[in-house]
């Protein structure tokens, strides 16, 4: 497909405003976002499992990009980052093994139907591990343990995509969290940096907290204090460079 007119479908109709109306800019590397919208405007889908608090997509979006740069989403999920790429006059372009919006592309976050040094930011929020099933796909990366080697060679494929769809000094931007399921914990942040930094350069890390979180239910806190496991409260946001030439 060609970039134009795979851009051309994204747009939403959402209105362009200016971007300091909105959203203040964070200025703390803890962000903590009550709601998944936090303005008139709703964007994404609130209901999807895992959905990406808008307020992740504005400040990275606001604060790395300039009106009329592409801004890609490898795994556009809820769609929340086009909707506020739109309103911030961005250009949108999402992509999805199992698309939600008939805006969002089929397509394999590993081979991204884009050319070359061509995106200005692009997002990344995969799966983090096996416990939800996004998509009866096969090659969804949410099939696999983030206690199985393959989860990490499929990130790392991943990583390898975006870093070559990136201009120069583009940024990309990468939401996980750690695992812990049946009493074992996975460190998959750290696996995840040690991986980007083989293909970006290292910006900035975030704290996003986890709000409206299936394991934040009043069953799973009783569990966690009778058990004595922690809930995961944070994720982490990797902020990479693609250096320039």
């Amino acid at each position: 497909m060609a970039l134009g007119g795979a851009i051309a479908r994204n747009f939403t109709g959402l209105r362009p405003v200016d971007a300091r109306s909105r959203t203040p800019l964070e200025v703390t590397t803890l962000w903590d976002f009550p709601f998944q919208s936090g303005s008139p405007d709703r964007f994404g889908a609130s209901s999807f499992h895992g959905v990406t608090p808008s307020g992740v997509a504005w400040n990275l979006i606001a604060r790395y990009t300039k009106p009329g740069d592409l801004v890609v989403d490898a795994m556009a999920g809820s769609s929340t980052t086009l909707d506020v790429a739109n309103v911030l006059g961005r250009r949108g372009l999402g992509f999805d093994l199992s698309p939600q919006r008939a805006d969002v592309v089929r397509a394999d976050a590993r081979f991204l139907p884009l050319p070359d040094a061509c995106a200005d930011l692009c997002f990344v929020d995969p799966p983090y591990s096996d416990n939800v099933r996004y998509s009866d796909d096969p090659r969804c990366i949410g099939r696999i343990s983030c206690r199985d080697e393959r989860f990490y060679d499929a990130l790392e494929a991943v990583a390898g995509e975006v870093a070559r769809v990136l201009r120069p000094d583009g940024i990309t931007a990468w939401l996980i969290s750690d695992g812990y399921k049946d009493r074992c914990f996975t460190p998959v942040g750290f696996r995840l940096f040690t991986i980007l930094s083989k293909y970006l350069s290292p910006s900035d890390i975030v704290c996003v907290a986890r709000r409206n979180d299936r394991s934040l239910s009043p069953m799973w806190v009783h569990r966690a204090r009778r058990y004595g496991f922690f809930l995961r409260g944070f994720k982490y946001l990797f902020i990479l460079r693609r250096q320039g030439t």
